[in-house]
């Protein structure tokens, strides 16, 4: 089973560009709002163990179907050592049904001022109902760029992952975003 995270900043495109890589390849997508929104809704508040119990069942089972593999999309802070530890957890899930698991990671990047045009397009706010109060959702994105480092510097995750691929997609249409992750890892 393959498994590839599409990782960066807040409305960078991690889930545009997932939805355009299923289109040309086996892989299927979770994206992460997928299981931050039931939980937004029926707690009314973050919970982060509900969310990631969520994720949790999604992995083991998905590990268990013989599916060719999983895009799981994630917003990622490079400066705590937990997003690792927690990438390291759901491989771990997915290997008790999938020993043969192979890792995949991209980074999206793109500057703030895009990121914030995004955060207000017509896909994101259908697909992420937390996002629709637009001023909070702002608010979010500009606090947490503050608050983390959402970029690696060079040669950070090769030191973690041997399938890497970043990508500047400020420019770059999804379509071709996606293309250029299937044709760099052979999906």
């Amino acid at each position: 089973m393959k498994l590839v995270y599409i990782v960066g900043d807040a409305a960078v495109g991690k889930m545009t560009v997932g939805r355009e890589l299923t289109k040309i390849t086996d892989l299927r997508l979770f994206h992460n709002h997928v299981a931050i929104e039931p939980v937004l809704d029926v707690f009314g508040e973050w919970n982060g163990d509900a969310i990631k119990g969520i994720r949790d069942v999604v992995f083991r089972e998905f590990s268990k179907s013989g599916k060719y593999g999983l895009i799981f999309t994630y917003m990622f802070a490079f400066n705590l050592p937990s997003e690792y530890e927690y990438l390291r957890h759901v491989e771990k899930v997915i290997r008790e049904n999938s020993p043969d698991l192979e890792v995949y990671f991209v980074e999206l990047n793109a500057p703030q001022e895009i990121r914030l045009e995004r955060n207000k397009t017509e896909a994101r706010l259908a697909a992420k109902p937390s996002k629709r109060d637009l001023e909070t959702s702002e608010a979010r994105l500009l606090s947490d760029d503050k608050g983390y480092r959402m970029a690696s510097y060079p040669g950070e995750v090769e030191k973690v992952y041997d399938n890497y691929l970043r990508i500047d997609n400020s420019t770059l249409p999804p379509e071709e975003a996606a293309r250029v992750i299937k044709e760099h890892f052979g999906l």
